[in-house]
């Protein structure tokens, strides 16, 4: 027993004061109705004898918040309609999608594609990237810096021009960031854009097999109108979750930070095309997501505080008809019904988005809303 107490008992008084300490915590919290949030620092362990022994343990809380304000927090709701206008503007758009290039010997202009061989000096120095041949530039596209592609407007097949490009300051490129280079262009080719007819090949290329366009035309109408409603619903979240934040302040644990800091650095490596379990914080470090991180926690808690002080349940009639709306999307809507049933992390997932959604129409049904009357254009490009 000496032997094995020399060569194990070190280990085994470890491992039973790490069972005590686990389940006497846990008694510790309930006993005293304390929320940890995030793991506890356990140290100043003492033993006097063999049968009492104590220890601290220092852990972050989640804040309380006595009282949510809600009838502050101001909201602007765009009432957008769309136009015969808009939906032209959209057939326009989608034929420019699809349209072709017939070379010409017109003086080219803005819509135009040159394709162009140029040399770029700076104080007289070729530089590095100055240089390239038959490089196609739609003009007004914002393919190339401004004053490059101005400089192409009226030139022909053959011709040669001379422009001065001002690089700005925050250019990618430093050694060439804010200064002037002089660039030589020469056109090799001058094409204008030839759009395709409405017509039913036109329809077939979007999936309608019989191409009619009275079909088409519904469809992409259908489509505006889901893209118009989903724009309108993410609009009024945002504006619902900035003034519930604005309004009603809440620590973030550093604990929680420091999770949902490591949860967006993976989310950037994996946009990035790299293995997040090789995460490099000298590369990507936390101050790059610090800020997002807090708001992010800060919106979680208070949106648990409108779920708890509000008594706002799940309806799940509203979970049943998100799925029907995601399932009629489908060629086989059922395949998409039996995933949610049969997929509990998946319906999971919905049924959270469901509850935020019903915390997000609770805080609009208290906070002001004033109605805004807005243009679909605005809408789509963010401008509401």
């Amino acid at each position: 027993m000496k032997v094995v107490q020399q060569k194990f008992g070190g280990h085994v008084r470890q491992e039973v004061i790490g069972d005590v300490i686990e389940s006497s915590y846990q008694e510790a919290l309930i006993q005293e109705k304390v929320r940890p949030a995030g793991m506890p620092s356990i140290d100043s362990i003492s033993s006097e004898d063999k049968q009492d022994m104590s220890y601290t343990a220092t852990f972050e809380v989640y804040p309380e918040v006595e009282q949510l304000e809600f009838e502050a927090i101001n909201v602007e709701k765009p009432l957008v309609e769309i136009t015969d206008q808009d939906f032209e503007d959209m057939l326009l758009k989608l034929r420019e999608q699809r349209k072709t290039w017939k070379e010409t010997k017109s003086a080219a202009k803005k819509g135009f594609q040159v394709m162009v061989d140029f040399e770029g000096r700076i104080d007289g120095e070729l530089f590095e990237g100055g240089a390239g041949k038959d490089m196609a530039v739609e003009i007004g596209a914002g393919q190339m810096l401004p004053e490059f592609e101005a400089g192409l407007e009226g030139i022909k097949v053959g011709e040669e021009k001379v422009v001065d490009v001002n690089f700005p300051e925050d250019y990618h490129g430093k050694d060439v960031a804010g200064k002037t280079a002089e660039f030589t262009l020469k056109a090799t080719q001058v094409s204008k854009p030839e759009l395709p007819e409405l017509d039913d090949e036109f329809a077939k290329s979007f999936g309608v097999q019989d191409g009619d366009l009275d079909k088409m035309r519904a469809d992409i109408r259908a489509n505006m109108e889901k893209e118009k409603n989903d724009r309108l619903k993410q609009d009024l979240k945002n504006k619902a979750m900035s003034g519930l934040l604005e309004h009603n302040s809440i620590i973030a644990p550093s604990a929680l930070v420091a999770e949902e800091v490591k949860s967006l650095r993976a989310q950037a490596m994996q946009r990035m095309g790299q293995d997040p379990s090789a995460m490099d914080e000298t590369s990507l470090p936390d101050e790059l997501f610090k800020e997002e991180a807090t708001r992010r926690v800060q919106l979680g808690l208070l949106i648990s505080e409108v779920i708890r002080q509000e008594k706002i349940e799940l309806d799940q009639s509203l979970v049943d008809a998100t799925i029907e709306e995601m399932a009629v999307a489908y060629e086989q809507p059922d395949q998409v019904r039996d995933y949610y049933r049969q997929n509990q992390q998946a319906r999971s997932g919905l049924e959270s988005m469901v509850l935020e959604d019903q915390v997000v129409a609770h805080i609009l049904e208290k906070a002001s809303v004033a109605e805004k009357q807005g243009s679909f254009e605005d809408l789509m490009n963010g401008a509401l």
